[in-house]
């Protein structure tokens, strides 16, 4: 396993190819590691409607619903339909800009970043390979641990292979200008992985489950939470994006309860 230096991830993600691809609703969109190894991002199921296999982790959900590394808001926009409370976090204008658009509440924030109803949210949301954020899985389950209520749920997807690695990587969108592109740490976290990362800090596994060759975990969060590690506050020190609150977000969404 790699070991990876924090960079400032958020403002990565800030970046024209995010951009550009979200304005098109389609790829070309590439994580690249160092050694031009390419990981394509699914842009134009992102941009969809959430189909059969985000369905079968949405209506896990419990309570309010904060989706962490929300993108285009397809997966809020389907929570709100459902009558779940529900609110993505994204640390991309473009991503939050269209989620607002589905008439989803949005908030351009980093996890690592304060968050409005730590410690009340009854699910959270890893999908389409967020556990990877931070480059650090062990840090970012503290992280969202801290965000839910005394038990919680998490919802995460795995890699679709038994992988475990921390690497450096950049946003590639084909158009030669991947160079002038920051790195940024990332990790891939297979299911074995990420059933022992879980395990190390107490979840409890609630569910496991594959629909359309993407294999999900619900998490069930541990009574006693650790308190968040500087490394895990690291990510947000480099790159701290802040923002107002979106007018149709009261600050408090987790009042309704899990």
């Amino acid at each position: 396993m790699s070991t990876v230096t924090p960079a400032a991830g958020p403002a990565a993600w800030a970046t024209d190819p995010y951009a550009r691809a979200l304005s098109r609703g389609r790829g070309p969109l590439f994580l690249r590691r160092a050694d031009g190894w390419l990981l394509p991002l699914d842009v134009e199921r992102w941009c969809a409607d959430a189909d059969a296999a985000d369905l079968s982790a949405l209506r896990r959900c419990e309570g309010t619903v904060i989706d962490i590394g929300c993108g285009p808001g397809r997966l809020v926009a389907a929570l709100a339909a459902r009558g779940h409370r529900a609110l993505g976090i994204d640390v991309s204008d473009a991503a939050i800009g269209h989620t607002q658009r589905l008439g989803g509440s949005a908030l351009r924030r980093s996890v690592f970043e304060p968050l409005p109803g730590e410690g009340r949210w009854g699910t959270a949301l890893l999908i389409d390979g967020n556990i990877g954020i931070g480059g650090d899985p062990r840090a970012l389950l503290r992280r969202v641990a801290a965000l839910l209520a005394p038990g919680g749920l998490l919802i995460t997807e795995a890699a679709p292979h038994e992988v475990d690695e921390q690497v450096q990587v950049r946003l590639d969108d084909g158009r030669g200008d991947a160079d002038a592109a920051p790195h940024f740490p990332w990790a891939r976290v297979g299911v074995s992985a990420l059933h022992d990362y879980a395990r190390a800090d107490g979840w409890q596994t609630a569910g496991q489950w594959e629909a359309d060759s993407r294999p999900f975990l619900a998490l069930r969060r541990p009574r006693t939470v650790r308190s968040t590690s500087q490394r895990a506050d690291t990510p947000n020190s480099t790159a701290v994006i802040s923002s107002q609150f979106p007018r149709n977000l009261s600050g408090d969404i987790p009042v309704a309860g899990p």
